[in-house]
């Protein structure tokens, strides 16, 4: 439980200590989904405990960016990240296939990048409503900040990264518990 909160809290001390430093690459998502895959708890815990983890995260990122603790994309984000969490419930069954785990990790940071940058695209009044002004916000969005494509690239990078540690961790130590009662039943 506490190496959640601590993967919640990494974007926390980053943004603190080096905002500039890979945007976006943070265990997030794969906090939402992979313990949505692998906390052994019951249903409702090992859905509910990372999304309230990664609310309260951003509550104090809002804070330190000077909004309001939740906001509209707050509500948007926390969305993604508990349909994460349900694509990872969906996956329980298959927790011991690494490609199907991190198969499922590339299409949830797919879609996140799709939906909130084309919620960004809608919201946001420097993008042209059109086919070229949603590309924008796909690719180079809004100028005087870094491309999107970029937190796109970072945060993929880091959903495959940060998932392929979580699962490896929960099958190895899965493994040694199965290893452990094997023993102990000889």
């Amino acid at each position: 439980m506490a190496a959640l909160f601590l993967a919640a809290f990494y974007r926390v001390v980053r943004m603190v200590w080096a905002p500039d430093v890979l945007p976006n690459f943070s265990p997030v998502m794969a906090v939402a989904f992979c313990g949505a895959v692998f906390l052994p708890w019951g249903a409702l815990a090992s859905a509910v405990a990372p999304i309230v983890a990664l609310a309260i995260s951003d509550a104090i990122l809002n804070t330190l960016y000077g909004q309001p603790m939740f906001n509209g994309v707050s509500v948007i984000l926390l969305a993604c990240y508990a349909g994460a969490g349900l694509f990872g419930w969906a996956l329980r069954g298959w927790k011991e296939n690494f490609g199907m785990v991190l198969g499922a990790a590339a299409v949830n940071s797919v879609a996140f990048y799709l939906i909130t940058n084309t919620v960004e695209w809608l919201g946001n009044s420097a993008y042209a409503k059109s086919g070229a002004g949603w590309v924008q916000a796909l690719t180079v969005g809004v100028p005087g900040y870094a491309p999107t494509w970029v937190f796109f690239r970072n945060s993929f990078v880091s959903d495959l990264l940060f998932t392929a540690c979580f699962a490896i961790a929960a099958l190895a130590a899965s493994r040694a518990v199965s290893a452990r009662s094997d023993h102990a039943a000889a």
